[in-house]
Protein backbone atom coordinates (compact mmCIF):
# COMPACT_ATOMS: atom_id res chain seq x y z
CA UNK A 1 0.00 0.00 0.00
CA UNK A 2 1.18 3.81 -0.94
CA UNK A 3 2.62 5.34 1.84
CA UNK A 4 1.78 8.85 2.79
CA UNK A 5 3.49 11.44 4.68
CA UNK A 6 1.96 14.89 5.91
CA UNK A 7 3.78 17.94 5.08
CA UNK A 8 2.62 21.45 6.18
CA UNK A 9 2.99 24.61 3.98
CA UNK A 10 4.79 27.61 5.61
CA UNK A 11 3.10 30.20 3.67
CA UNK A 12 0.00 32.70 4.49
CA UNK A 13 0.31 34.04 0.52
CA UNK A 14 -2.55 32.09 -0.94
CA UNK A 15 -1.33 32.41 -4.28
CA UNK A 16 1.86 30.60 -3.28
CA UNK A 17 -0.36 28.25 -1.47
CA UNK A 18 -2.66 27.40 -4.47
CA UNK A 19 0.44 27.03 -6.77
CA UNK A 20 2.05 24.77 -4.28
CA UNK A 21 -0.86 22.05 -4.27
CA UNK A 22 -1.30 22.17 -7.70
CA UNK A 23 2.38 21.16 -8.16
CA UNK A 24 1.93 18.56 -5.10
CA UNK A 25 -1.26 16.93 -6.20
CA UNK A 26 -0.35 13.90 -7.30
CA UNK A 27 2.28 12.96 -4.51
CA UNK A 28 2.02 10.72 -2.30
CA UNK A 29 1.00 13.65 0.27
CA UNK A 30 -1.03 15.00 2.53
CA UNK A 31 -0.71 18.43 2.68
CA UNK A 32 -1.66 21.21 5.39
CA UNK A 33 -1.29 24.42 5.41
CA UNK A 34 -1.05 27.09 8.04
CA UNK A 35 -4.66 27.94 8.36
CA UNK A 36 -4.95 24.65 10.03
CA UNK A 37 -3.27 25.50 13.25
CA UNK A 38 -4.98 28.74 14.14
CA UNK A 39 -3.00 31.16 14.80
CA UNK A 40 0.85 30.97 13.98
CA UNK A 41 3.59 33.75 14.86
CA UNK A 42 4.96 35.48 11.57
CA UNK A 43 8.06 34.09 10.93
CA UNK A 44 10.89 37.28 10.05
CA UNK A 45 12.61 37.05 6.56
CA UNK A 46 15.74 38.66 7.58
CA UNK A 47 18.33 36.46 5.85
CA UNK A 48 20.72 37.55 3.66
CA UNK A 49 20.09 34.89 1.14
CA UNK A 50 16.85 32.75 -0.13
CA UNK A 51 18.22 29.58 1.72
CA UNK A 52 18.70 31.42 4.94
CA UNK A 53 15.01 32.77 4.70
CA UNK A 54 13.86 29.41 3.37
CA UNK A 55 15.68 26.97 6.19
CA UNK A 56 14.43 29.52 8.75
CA UNK A 57 10.75 29.72 8.13
CA UNK A 58 10.52 25.59 8.32
CA UNK A 59 13.15 25.19 10.63
CA UNK A 60 11.03 27.49 13.20
CA UNK A 61 7.63 26.08 12.03
CA UNK A 62 8.80 22.47 12.37
CA UNK A 63 9.46 23.06 15.95
CA UNK A 64 6.41 25.19 16.41
CA UNK A 65 4.16 22.16 14.96
CA UNK A 66 6.25 19.51 15.72
CA UNK A 67 5.60 18.85 12.09
CA UNK A 68 7.13 18.65 9.00
CA UNK A 69 7.42 21.54 6.87
CA UNK A 70 8.17 22.60 3.57
CA UNK A 71 8.78 26.41 2.84
CA UNK A 72 10.69 28.69 0.39
CA UNK A 73 11.88 31.91 -0.69
CA UNK A 74 11.81 32.98 -3.92
CA UNK A 75 12.18 36.11 -5.74
CA UNK A 76 13.38 38.59 -8.78
CA UNK A 77 16.68 39.49 -9.63
CA UNK A 78 16.72 42.12 -12.05
CA UNK A 79 20.59 42.19 -13.71
CA UNK A 80 19.96 46.21 -14.55
CA UNK A 81 19.14 46.76 -10.49
CA UNK A 82 22.35 45.02 -9.63
CA UNK A 83 19.92 41.83 -8.63
CA UNK A 84 17.45 43.84 -6.61
CA UNK A 85 14.42 43.46 -5.51
CA UNK A 86 16.05 39.73 -4.68
CA UNK A 87 15.49 38.82 -1.34
CA UNK A 88 13.28 41.76 -0.13
CA UNK A 89 10.96 41.26 -3.17
CA UNK A 90 8.06 40.46 -0.80
CA UNK A 91 8.76 43.56 0.57
CA UNK A 92 10.17 45.66 -2.10
CA UNK A 93 9.23 49.90 -1.67
CA UNK A 94 8.28 49.19 1.84
CA UNK A 95 5.56 47.37 3.74
CA UNK A 96 1.83 47.46 2.72
CA UNK A 97 1.78 47.86 -0.86
CA UNK A 98 -0.09 45.31 -3.10
CA UNK A 99 1.27 43.29 -5.72
CA UNK A 100 0.57 45.80 -8.39
CA UNK A 101 1.93 48.67 -6.31
CA UNK A 102 5.25 46.97 -6.47
CA UNK A 103 5.21 46.36 -10.04
CA UNK A 104 4.51 49.41 -10.64
CA UNK A 105 7.42 50.13 -8.74
CA UNK A 106 9.60 47.82 -10.64
CA UNK A 107 8.11 49.10 -14.16
CA UNK A 108 8.97 52.60 -13.06
CA UNK A 109 12.78 51.84 -11.94
CA UNK A 110 12.87 50.25 -15.43
CA UNK A 111 11.81 52.92 -16.91
CA UNK A 112 15.30 53.71 -19.18
CA UNK A 113 16.97 50.74 -19.08
CA UNK A 114 17.74 48.98 -22.00
CA UNK A 115 18.78 45.49 -20.38
CA UNK A 116 15.68 43.96 -19.32
CA UNK A 117 17.03 40.71 -18.40
CA UNK A 118 15.92 38.60 -14.97
CA UNK A 119 15.58 35.36 -13.17
CA UNK A 120 13.32 34.13 -10.70
CA UNK A 121 15.11 32.46 -8.31
CA UNK A 122 13.77 29.92 -5.51
CA UNK A 123 15.22 28.13 -2.76
CA UNK A 124 12.78 24.75 -0.57
CA UNK A 125 13.54 23.88 2.63
CA UNK A 126 11.98 20.86 4.19
CA UNK A 127 12.47 20.36 8.10
CA UNK A 128 12.15 18.47 10.55
CA UNK A 129 10.83 19.69 14.13
CA UNK A 130 14.56 18.35 15.52
CA UNK A 131 16.47 20.98 13.21
CA UNK A 132 17.61 19.30 10.45
CA UNK A 133 16.98 20.38 6.96
CA UNK A 134 16.84 19.22 3.15
CA UNK A 135 17.58 22.17 0.65
CA UNK A 136 16.58 22.33 -3.19
CA UNK A 137 16.65 24.97 -5.25
CA UNK A 138 15.28 26.55 -8.73
CA UNK A 139 15.84 29.11 -11.11
CA UNK A 140 14.38 30.27 -14.34
CA UNK A 141 15.37 33.42 -16.61
CA UNK A 142 13.46 35.78 -18.77
CA UNK A 143 13.02 39.52 -19.40
CA UNK A 144 11.16 42.46 -17.51
CA UNK A 145 7.94 43.12 -19.85
CA UNK A 146 7.35 46.75 -20.27
CA UNK A 147 3.77 46.69 -18.99
CA UNK A 148 1.81 44.27 -17.09
CA UNK A 149 0.21 41.64 -18.72
CA UNK A 150 -1.92 38.61 -17.19
CA UNK A 151 -4.00 38.14 -14.30
CA UNK A 152 -3.05 34.65 -13.34
CA UNK A 153 -0.39 34.03 -10.73
CA UNK A 154 0.66 36.59 -8.18
CA UNK A 155 4.19 38.49 -7.10
CA UNK A 156 5.92 39.95 -9.76
CA UNK A 157 4.42 37.46 -12.57
CA UNK A 158 2.44 40.29 -14.55
CA UNK A 159 5.92 41.43 -15.44
CA UNK A 160 8.22 38.41 -15.75
CA UNK A 161 8.22 37.18 -19.95
CA UNK A 162 9.11 33.48 -20.52
CA UNK A 163 11.50 33.15 -23.62
CA UNK A 164 10.22 29.90 -24.67
CA UNK A 165 6.27 30.79 -24.79
CA UNK A 166 6.70 34.96 -24.98
CA UNK A 167 3.73 34.84 -22.27
CA UNK A 168 4.77 36.19 -18.37
CA UNK A 169 3.96 34.12 -16.04
CA UNK A 170 0.79 35.75 -15.41
CA UNK A 171 -1.19 34.59 -18.69
CA UNK A 172 0.09 31.10 -17.89
CA UNK A 173 -2.49 28.12 -15.99
CA UNK A 174 -0.38 26.72 -13.31
CA UNK A 175 0.29 23.83 -14.76
CA UNK A 176 2.31 25.79 -17.78
CA UNK A 177 3.84 27.79 -15.42
CA UNK A 178 5.09 24.99 -13.52
CA UNK A 179 6.57 23.55 -16.53
CA UNK A 180 9.13 27.07 -16.59
CA UNK A 181 8.80 28.71 -13.13
CA UNK A 182 11.89 28.53 -10.68
CA UNK A 183 9.54 26.83 -8.11
CA UNK A 184 8.57 23.94 -10.44
CA UNK A 185 12.15 23.31 -11.11
CA UNK A 186 13.05 23.00 -7.66
CA UNK A 187 10.12 20.94 -7.03
CA UNK A 188 11.26 18.94 -9.44
CA UNK A 189 14.27 18.32 -8.51
CA UNK A 190 12.54 17.27 -5.05
CA UNK A 191 10.30 15.02 -6.40
CA UNK A 192 13.11 13.51 -8.17
CA UNK A 193 14.61 11.45 -4.99
CA UNK A 194 11.95 11.59 -3.05
CA UNK A 195 11.83 8.04 -2.22
CA UNK A 196 14.98 9.12 -0.30
CA UNK A 197 13.31 12.12 0.77
CA UNK A 198 10.73 9.50 2.95
CA UNK A 199 13.66 7.82 4.22
CA UNK A 200 15.27 10.82 5.71
CA UNK A 201 11.85 12.25 7.10
CA UNK A 202 11.52 8.23 8.89
CA UNK A 203 14.76 8.44 9.98
CA UNK A 204 14.55 12.44 11.76
CA UNK A 205 10.97 11.85 13.01
CA UNK A 206 10.10 10.51 16.11
CA UNK A 207 7.44 7.90 15.78
CA UNK A 208 4.79 9.53 18.05
CA UNK A 209 5.25 12.62 15.40
CA UNK A 210 5.91 10.99 12.11
CA UNK A 211 1.92 11.95 11.01
CA UNK A 212 1.93 9.05 8.42
CA UNK A 213 -0.81 6.76 6.99
CA UNK A 214 -1.43 4.30 4.60
CA UNK A 215 -4.01 3.98 2.05
CA UNK A 216 -6.49 6.42 1.76
CA UNK A 217 -5.34 10.04 2.81
CA UNK A 218 -6.95 10.64 6.13
CA UNK A 219 -5.97 12.29 9.42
Amino acid sequence: MTSYVTIVLATHNQGKLSELKSMLNDWPVKLLSLADFGPIPEVAEDGETFEANAYKKASQTARLLGRVVLADDSGLCVEALDGRPGVYSARYGGPGLSDRERGEKLLEEMKEKTNRKAAFECVISIAVPGGPALTYEGRCEGVIADKMIGDNGFGYDPLFLEPATSQTFAQMSNAAKARYSHRGRALRELKSEFDKVLKWIAIHMPPKMAHTCTGARHD
